[in-house]
């Protein structure tokens, strides 16, 4: 689904955090969406966690960096970082220029995917109005 100049595949679920989870088997990957990296600007830095750690669902497990910005990335569901993209620590403007595609996060197998039913799909009419809202507020 296309919001203005944003792209939310429809495929995807979507935090308030502006970070993607897509679903494959037991495994999420998660990402930073388009409307993040606008709002991030292009990202210089993006710390890659060690993989075997459990994370949490809505608790900050990594940080990026722009140069207007630091932010804590939390994880967008519980279990356990079974991979990382070690090619945005070389190069973070990845996740700026192919935030679904080859700019994604992490790799994380989820402990209970029913976590995913937190989050918000383009389809929603709740997720329509959390992007035009979160727009005004950054006048993006």
């Amino acid at each position: 689904m296309k919001i203005d100049k944003y792209e939310f595949p429809d495929d995807l679920y979507y935090d308030a955090e502006h970070n993607w989870a897509r679903v494959e088997g037991d495994v999420v990957v998660q990402g930073l969406n388009d409307l993040g990296q606008d709002l991030a600007g292009e990202l210089v830095y993006v710390e890659v966690p060690r993989t075997g750690r459990k994370v949490e669902q809505g608790k900050p497990f990594m940080s990026m960096e722009s140069g207007k910005w630091v932010g804590r990335v939390k994880a967008i569901v519980s279990g356990e970082l079974v991979e990382a993209n070690e090619e945005i620590e070389w190069e973070a403007t990845l996740v700026n220029t192919s935030p679904y595609d080859e700019g994604w996060l992490v790799k994380i197998k989820a402990d209970d995917l029913s976590e995913l039913d937190n989050l918000m799909r383009p389809t929603d009419d709740k997720f329509a109005e959390f992007i035009a809202a979160e727009r005004e507020k950054y006048d993006k």
